[in-house]
């Protein structure tokens, strides 16, 4: 277990806005934005990268929890002017999460933040990223997240880390 890993999982839970409008469209990896109050009450321990774990989209799928790879800071080859959480739900994609309550677990990291030399270069580590996090979310440790008490009290908008 690597040090990071000792302050997770990390839970956070808020509405879905509308992000920068480019993984759908530009990288086919949708994402669902968390609203900046989320983001800004972040624990300094959470560094910009990339993370695995567990989300729940109650309005789109009830009390199911589905796997979720996160990338977490300012997106260097996009060159962000703000640090966004942007979450893709690995079962879920097609469906509109805006204004729907998204509640996620981070439980591991895969990597820092980088830039890419192109567009084709960064879409193929994101498919690595997500292929990574699926393989480690099957691990017996991470799955037991699926069944902790946070994925079952209805929660607004907010966060907690729960060690």
């Amino acid at each position: 277990m690597s040090t990071l890993s000792r302050n997770l999982p990390y839970f956070a839970s808020g509405i879905v806005v509308k992000g920068f409008g480019r993984g759908s469209k530009e990288l086919g990896v949708p994402t669902a934005n968390f609203d900046q109050h989320v983001v800004d009450s972040l624990p300094k321990h959470i560094d910009c990268g990339v993370y695995y774990g567990w989300a729940q989209v109650p309005d789109l799928s009830g009390s199911k929890v589905h796997k979720m790879v996160m990338s977490i800071g300012w997106n260097p080859f996009y060159q962000n002017e703000r640090k966004s959480m942007e979450t893709h739900v690995l079962d879920l994609v097609g469906n509109d999460f805006y204004g729907s309550l998204l509640k996620v677990a981070i439980v591991g990291y895969i990597r820092p933040q980088k830039n890419f030399s192109s567009k084709e270069e960064l879409i193929k580590v994101i498919n690595e990223d997500l292929r990574f996090g699926a393989m480690m979310l099957d691990q017996l440790q991470y799955k037991e997240i699926v069944e902790h008490s946070f994925f079952d009290i209805p929660i607004q908008n907010g966060s907690h880390s729960d060690s």
